[in-house]
C-alpha cells in the first residue's frame, strides 16, 4: 500500500508516539541514559560482590553470623551458705532477669522499656553508659509475670530486638534480719570498687558480696558465668539454642555457726540494742554471733531502692553496725579477771591479800564509790571477783600502773584485733602512757589509773574481743583465732605463760560469781559447772544518769560472759545490752544460749533423753525502780 505523505492523526496516538516521531534525537539520548544506568548498577554488584567474596569475605561472614546467631550468658548461682550441720542458711532462688544487647540498642526505645520495668529512664541511660563497651547489661532482676509478658510480647525484631530474658539467681536469706551482720550482703558492683585490686575481673554491673561472710568468701561463693548460643530469624526468635560454655556453681561455704545457738541468742536479744557473741575457745570457732538491731539483707540484692537505704542509713540505732565486733565501749567489770590475774601475776597480791570496803576509797583526791554503797568490809581476790567489788580493784590498779595493766591486757587480746574473717572488725582501745604521749601529747597520770581499773576511763573493747580473752582465762590461757569457716584448721594466737595457781584463783572468783551467791547467780545451769563475769559500764557520770530508764541513751550499758564447763570449757558467750541499766539483765541471755548449748549436747548423746528447749518468750528485764538484792549489782 503506498505510503501518504499527509496521513491524518488517531485519535488513539500517544503524546510519547508523537515526540518520538517529532524528536528522533531526543529518544536516542534517552535510550543512552537508560543503557548507561543499567551498566552501572551492573558494576555496583560486582564490585559489592568483589568485596563480599574475595576482598573481605571473613568480615562479612562474621557479620551476617551475629545476626543469625547471638550469644546470651548463663549465670552462676551463689554458692549456699551452711551451718556447721550442713543446714542452709543462705539459698538461691531462681528467677528472670532483662538483659539489653548493646549493638540492638535503640536509645527510643529506653523509655518505653523503662516504663514497662518500673525504672528511672534517667538512671537506666546513666547505667547503659556507664557499662561502657560492655555488650550486655542487665538492667533488672526477678522480674514479675507482668514484665516477662511484656518481654516476651515486644523482644522480635519489629519491635524491641535489644531485649533478651535469661535465667538469674536471686540471693534468698533468713527473715528478720536473721544472722544478717554475720552473712552480710550482695549488690551490684561499684565504681570505686571495680578500681580495686581483688576485682580487677569483675564488670559494671556484677553482683558481688558487699559485707559479711558474702564480702569476705566472695571469690568462692561467686562461682563462673556460662554462655549459651542462640539461634534466631529475621524476627529475632529463637529456633536453636545450645550451650556453648557451662556454668560453674559457687563454692558452697559451711561455717561453725549452729543454728539452733543462733536462733536462741536472736530471740533473747528481741527488741534490745546489743550483740551476743558464742565461740568455742578451744578452737575459735564462732558458734553464734548476734547484733541487734538488724537489718533485712534481702532488700540489697541487687540496688536498693533509695527510700529503702534513707529509711536504713538514717536510722538512730544504726542497724548496719555490727556491734559484735565493731561496738567500743568500756567493759565494765568484765575486766576485773584481768585485773586479778595482773595482780597475782606481779605478785603485789595473793590469794590472803584483803583490802577494806566501806562502800568507796580516795585516791588523788577523788572520792570513787563502789557499786554497794554500804561496801563489802574486808574482802580478798576470791570474793572480790565474785562480789565484784571496785574498792578491791581500785586499790590493785592503784598498785599496779597503767602499764603493768596494759602488758596483761594485751596478752589476752584486749586493745588489738581477733582477726576474725569478717570485714572491718575494730581494735578497741587499751591505754598506756605511751598510748597517750603519742595520742595527746600529755602524760599518764596515776588519778586515771582507778577508773581503768574497774574497766572504765578510756579503755574500750568489743563483745567479741572480751569473750574472746575471758574464754581463753577459762581454757588455760590459750587464745585461738575466732572464725567462721568451718574447715578452717584452729589457728594458735598466743600462750600466756601464768602460774597455774594464780589462772585457777581467777577462774575460781568466776565460778563464785554464778554459784556462790555472786552477780551472776541466775547463769547457773543444774547439770553444769558456769563461770562468769558481769559488768556494768557506765555511759555518763552518775548524777546524769540518776533515774534514767531502761533503753534511755543514758542509762549503763550492761555485760554478761560466761563459759562452760568450768574445766576444759566448750563453749564461752557474751552478751551486750546496750542501756540495759544493770548487768544481771544481760545474765539471763547468756544462761539461755549456754543451756541451749548443753542440752542439744545432752540430746545428741542420748537420744531417748527428751531435753526441753527454752521457753520462746520474752526475758524478763529490770528498769532502775526495781530493788536489787545485795550483790546483784556491779
Amino acid at each position: 500500500m503506498p505510503i501518504l505523505q499527509n496521513e491524518p492523526r488517531h485519535e488513539s496516538d500517544t503524546s510519547s508516539e508523537r515526540l518520538l516521531r517529532d524528536d528522533p534525537k531526543r529518544s536516542g539520548s534517552k535510550i543512552a541514559f537508560f543503557q548507561y544506568l543499567t551498566v552501572g548498577v551492573f558494576v555496583f554488584l560486582i564490585s559489592g560482590f568483589w568485596k563480599l567474596q574475595v576482598q573481605n569475605p571473613d568480615v562479612y561472614s562474621e557479620a551476617a553470623e551475629r545476626n543469625r546467631i547471638k550469644s546470651t550468658p548463663l549465670l552462676a548461682p551463689r554458692g549456699k551458705i551452711l551451718d556447721r550441720d550442713g543446714r542452709v542458711i543462705v539459698d538461691n532462688k531462681a528467677s528472670y532477669s532483662l538483659l539489653l544487647n548493646r549493638d540492638q540498642i535503640k536509645w527510643e526505645h529506653l523509655p518505653a522499656i523503662a516504663e514497662a520495668m518500673g525504672l528511672d529512664f534517667n538512671e537506666l541511660a546513666a547505667k547503659i553508659r556507664r557499662t561502657g563497651s560492655q555488650p550486655q547489661i542487665i538492667i533488672k532482676d526477678e522480674l514479675t509475670r507482668d514484665e516477662m509478658a511484656f518481654v516476651e510480647s515486644h523482644q522480635d525484631a519489629s519491635a524491641f530486638p535489644e531485649m533478651d530474658l535469661i535465667r538469674s539467681w536471686k540471693r534468698q536469706y533468713p527473715q528478720d534480719g536473721f544472722a544478717a551482720h554475720v552473712i552480710g550482703y550482695v549488690g551490684e558492683i561499684s565504681e570505686s570498687e571495680l578500681n580495686q585490686p581483688q576485682y580487677l575481673d569483675y564488670r559494671q554491673g556484677d553482683i558481688i558480696g558487699k559485707d559479711g561472710l558474702e564480702r569476705e568468701y566472695d571469690s568462692e561463693l561467686r562461682g563462673v558465668d556460662g554462655q549459651e548460643r542462640v539461634l534466631v530469624d529475621s524476627l529475632g526468635h529463637t529456633r536453636h539454642a545450645e550451650t556453648a560454655k557451662e556454668s560453674i556453681p559457687g563454692k558452697d561455704l559451711k561455717t561453725t555457726l549452729d543454728l539452733d545457738l543462733q536462733a536462741v541468742a536472736e530471740l533473747a536479744m528481741d527488741g534490745k540494742r546489743g550483740a551476743v557473741v558464742a565461740l568455742d575457745p578451744r578452737s575459735g570457732g564462732v558458734l553464734a554471733m548476734v547484733s541487734r538491731p538488724s537489718f533485712d539483707p534481702n532488700k540489697f540484692t541487687g540496688r536498693i531502692s533509695r527510700k529503702d537505704w534513707t529509711e536504713i542509713a538514717q536510722d538512730k540505732d544504726k542497724p548496719l553496725l555490727n556491734r559484735a565486733i565493731q561496738a567500743q565501749l568500756p567493759p565494765g567489770s568484765t575486766f576485773k579477771p584481768i585485773m586479778a590475774l595482773a595482780g597475782l601475776e606481779e605478785g603485789i597480791i595473793d590469794p590472803e591479800t584483803d583490802f577494806f570496803c566501806p562502800g568507796g576509797a580516795s585516791f588523788y583526791g577523788h572520792y570513787y564509790a563502789c557499786h554497794l554503797k554500804h561496801g563489802h568490809g574486808t574482802i580478798s581476790v576470791h570474793r572480790a571477783i565474785s562480789q565484784s567489788c571496785d574498792v578491791f580493784f581500785y586499790n590493785v590498779g592503784n598498785r599496779l600502773g597503767i602499764d603493768a595493766i596494759a602488758k596483761y591486757a594485751d596478752i589476752v587480746g584486749i586493745g588489738r584485733k581477733t582477726g576474725i574473717d569478717l570485714p572491718n572488725e575494730t581494735q578497741g582501745t587499751m591505754p598506756s602512757t605511751r598510748w597517750k604521749l603519742r595520742l595527746t601529747r600529755q602524760k599518764w597520770y596515776a588519778g586515771e589509773t582507778i577508773s581503768v581499773a574497774i574497766g572504765q576511763g578510756a579503755v574500750t573493747v568489743s563483745p567479741l574481743q572480751i569473750v574472746s580473752a575471758l574464754g581463753g582465762l577459762g581454757a588455760g590461757a590459750v587464745w585461738y583465732k575466732p572464725h567462721l569457716k568451718s574447715d578452717d584448721k584452729p589457728v594458735l594466737l598466743r600462750r600466756g605463760n601464768f602460774k597455774p595457781e594464780d589462772l585457777q584463783q581467777v577462774i575460781s572468783g568466776m565460778f563464785g560469781v554464778v554459784n556462790e551467791g555472786g552477780t551472776g547467780r541466775a547463769a547457773q545451769l543444774p547439770t553444769v559447772k558456769v563461770c562468769g563475769k558481769t559488768g556494768t559500764a557506765q555511759v555518763a557520770a552518775t548524777e546524769l544518769t540518776k533515774g534514767a530508764r531502761m533503753s534511755s541513751s543514758l542509762a549503763n550499758h550492761a555485760w554478761f560472759v560466761g563459759f562452760a564447763p568450768m574445766d576444759n570449757p566448750e563453749i564461752a558467750v557474751v552478751a551486750l545490752f546496750e542501756n540495759g541499766v544493770e548487768s544481771y539483765n544481760a545474765v539471763p541471755i547468756v544462761r539461755d544460749v549456754l543451756k541451749a548449748y548443753f542440752d542439744k549436747k545432752a540430746r545428741e548423746a542420748n537420744p531417748q533423753i527428751a531435753v526441753r528447749a527454752p521457753e520462746a518468750k520474752p526475758i524478763p528485764v529490770a528498769t532502775v525502780e526495781d530493788t536489787p538484792q545485795p550483790g546483784d549489782t556491779d
